[in-house]
């Protein structure tokens, strides 16, 4: 059997550690941005102006993204996808109910 040509995760550089860390931090905070939307849609129930294509389309961004993640085992890709595919799902279950 072939070596994997993928560095692991302990050899990673500075520079790698560093992109993980932003990538891993601007995850949470898109997340959190996605958040207000949510709380507009189901608390207030209002959703003049969502788009149900536009938050279809990043659902599916969200559920290809996460199986993408599994495979590559990276937990940077498919742990804010779990985030994002419920935060899509609330978004959009909104716009179809008070839309």
């Amino acid at each position: 059997m072939a070596p994997d040509p993928t560095p692991a995760a302990d050899g990673a550089t500075g520079s790698q550690t560093m992109l993980r860390r932003a990538l891993g931090g601007m995850s949470i905070f898109t997340l959190l941005m996605t958040v207000p939307q949510v709380l507009t849609i189901w608390i207030g129930r209002q959703a003049a102006g969502v788009s149900v294509l536009s938050w279809s389309a990043y659902l599916l961004s969200a559920l290809l993204w996460l199986w993408f993640g599994i495979q590559k085992r990276d937990k940077n890709i498919y742990l804010p996808c779990i985030g994002w595919i419920a935060l899509d799902g609330a978004v959009l279950a909104g716009a179809l109910v008070y839309g």
